[in-house]
């Protein structure tokens, strides 16, 4: 077991909010505990997490996503794959650190993306809405008309 910890600001902590929610989709957590710490004019929380590398537990399913979602919401899935594709290219990142497989099936049951709509689907927070939600946004507005 390994532990981890992380410090969020009350104000402007997004960015490590974000780090520590895609750690926590990365990893087997065992335990976590957090605390609301005062200092000075701030205040931060504190997160202790215990977690494994537990592989063999993570394992998932392969998921055929043409059997999962209906043809049109599946059109608009694999265009958004394409999206995430060119841009971690261009940003020499894993495509998942864009959005994951199932955050992208979620995005293309929705008919008319927003931003507002895109942060209610799990896993997408503000943050990633600001950096890559206008290429989505764009291009299925585009392939519409």
């Amino acid at each position: 077991m390994q532990i981890i910890l992380f410090t969020i600001p009350l104000l402007g902590g997004e960015a490590v909010n974000e780090e520590m929610n895609a750690f926590l989709r990365s990893k087997k957590i065992v335990q976590i505990e957090n605390k609301l710490v005062g200092k000075g004019k701030g205040a931060f929380w504190s997160f202790c997490i215990k977690y494994t590398d537990d592989e063999a537990g993570r394992q998932r399913e392969r998921v055929d996503y043409r059997e999962v979602l209906d043809p049109e919401s599946f059109k608009r899935f694999a265009a958004m794959r394409e999206i995430r594709r060119r841009l971690a290219r261009e940003e020499s990142i894993p495509a998942y650190a864009i959005f994951t497989d199932e955050e992208l099936a979620e995005l293309a049951k929705i008919e008319d993306i927003t931003t507002s709509k895109m942060q209610q689907v799990r896993g997408i927070g503000e943050k990633k809405v600001e950096r890559y939600g206008h290429h989505f946004i764009t291009s299925i507005a585009d392939e519409k008309s």
